[in-house]
């Protein structure tokens, strides 16, 4: 059965036969006229009930013989008929039309026919009363199968259509969200990529003319134009993204706009970590890097999450505690990869304690990934952020192993 609970009809189906076969047995050993050949009949034709549901046709044609044998035979009366009554409606309800209305008629015809043969002359009307009884027993055994198909036809006609309309509003609400994907890369690309590029050649025009002059080069105007390059790099990266097809997991091509050719996309990870410290420090950021255990392969989306969080917490230190220190330290472990930034700012208050924008960004990154995050005000002073991002189960990059 492909439900689980497939055994239930069957089960029915079992207990309708045998209390058939019941009834119909205490008929046959209660007539005088019945014999063993009697019993046989009534029992096989009882029995046979138990297929009404799976095998109409053969409980129609077993039952309608097995009774016929007993009526004509020991002449029971109206009750031999209840099975054959029962194999009717089993095969209208099965489509079988002409079979449940054939078989009725030579039940009813034969054992008419029969009774009238040996009744006496005041026993006519009664017989034919019974037998008009019996028929529309039988059309009403007919007409519920057919009704019962109808309705189990409407179900499975609605449950059909409630599919395809589930069907049909995920494929609009991926259309809408691959369209407003696609509205928001065009506003990114057109609002942002060209101010960017602008800060990146403006910035490398006024190192190029510094040097040139044989001036040093402020190291805040070399920090400016590194971090464009990094944000024209990110911000391909990230349009990329939001133009690629989630469903057949093909880009739709880079974004192309300004920028030189190196700012192709490339998703930032940990082996960028060197280089947003060093950046963090030409901002005057005293800042130090610790790496732990065993460096390897991350998945994507680990690695992209710890590269996020350390640069959001160097932003963080840099914006809201003046002349702090920043320690951030890398622990890889055997089924996580734990990121720490320590500061040891003198920012306190309530308002230190407030999560922005940053803070609820990288909750929401370890939340996604299984991980925990502790942000939190140390205890000595300064502020801590401590991911721990598990392994298991992410998606390593194709050909590499944990």
């Amino acid at each position: 059965m492909s439900s689980p609970h497939g055994w239930r009809p069957l089960a029915l189906d079992a207990a309708l036969a045998a209390v058939v076969a019941t009834l119909q047995t205490s008929t046959v050993l209660a007539n005088p006229r019945a014999g063993a050949v009697d019993l046989v009949a009534v029992l096989i034709g009882s029995v046979a009930l138990v297929a009404w549901r799976r095998a109409p046709l053969v409980p129609l044609v077993v039952s309608t013989l097995g009774m016929l044998i007993f009526s004509v035979h020991a002449l029971p009366g109206p009750q031999a008929a209840f099975p054959v009554i029962g194999a009717v409606f089993g095969a209208a309800r099965a489509g079988y039309r002409v079979a449940s209305a054939l078989a009725g008629a030579v039940f009813l015809g034969v054992s008419l026919a029969t009774n009238l043969a040996v009744a006496a002359q005041q026993d006519t009307q009664n017989l034919v009363q019974s037998t008009v009884l019996l028929l529309g027993w039988f059309m009403a055994a007919g007409v519920a199968g057919v009704m019962t198909r109808h309705r189990q036809a409407y179900l499975e006609q609605v449950e059909q259509r409630a599919v395809e309309a589930e069907r049909t509003r995920e494929e609009e609400a991926r259309r809408r969200a691959g369209e407003e994907r696609l509205r928001i890369a065009r506003e990114l690309h057109d609002s942002l990529t060209h101010s960017i590029s602008i800060i990146k050649v403006q910035a490398g025009v006024a190192v190029h003319l510094a040097r040139k002059r044989g001036e040093e080069v402020p190291a805040a105007l070399l920090a400016i134009q590194e971090a464009s390059g990094d944000a024209m790099r990110e911000l391909r990266a990230t349009l990329e993204v939001l133009r690629d097809d989630p469903g057949d997991g093909n880009g739709s091509g880079c974004v192309t706009g300004s920028g030189d050719p190196d700012d192709g996309p490339r998703a930032s990870g940990l082996d960028r970590l060197d280089d947003l410290v060093r950046r963090a420090r030409s901002t005057g950021l005293p800042a130090t890097v610790t790496v732990s255990g065993v460096r390897r392969a991350l998945p994507p989306e680990v690695d992209r999450a710890a590269y996020r969080i350390v640069q959001e917490a160097l932003t963080n230190v840099a914006k809201h505690a003046g002349g702090a220190r920043a320690s951030v330290r890398v622990d890889y472990r055997g089924e996580e990869l734990v990121v720490q930034v320590d500061d040891d700012g003198r920012a306190g208050g309530a308002a230190s304690t407030v999560p922005g924008v940053g803070l609820r960004g990288m909750r929401e990154r370890v939340t996604a990934l299984g991980g925990r995050l502790h942000a939190e005000p140390r205890p000595g002073g300064g502020f801590t952020v401590r991911a721990e991002l598990p392994l298991d189960g992410a998606r390593l990059p194709a050909g590499e192993s944990a």
